[in-house]
């Protein structure tokens, strides 16, 4: 699974060919969660409450390139690297 972006111990991947709807991993710690892309809906998991906060706040700058690289992913073509949260 591909690394697209990793900030404050927080890791966010994405599956090559994973089911709809479009969505991405976020781990932290022993927590894993998926989120969804268009509403930023947590869709499974479980993150603590910063983690989580802060996986909300990097996906909102960061919603269009994630839609980029599901679409890649559906190919499967090589994922673009997302810039951290700083």
């Amino acid at each position: 699974m591909p690394e697209l972006s990793r900030f404050y111990g927080i890791i966010i991947k994405m599956y090559f060919s994973d089911h709809n709807p479009p969505h991405f991993h976020a781990e932290y710690e022993n927590y894993k969660a998926e989120y969804d892309i268009k509403t930023l809906d947590r869709i499974a998991g479980t993150l603590p409450n910063r983690a989580h906060a802060l996986v909300l706040e990097w996906a909102s700058l960061h919603r269009n390139e994630l839609m980029k690289n599901w679409e890649k992913a559906q190919v499967p073509a090589s994922l673009e690297k997302i810039e951290p949260l700083k």
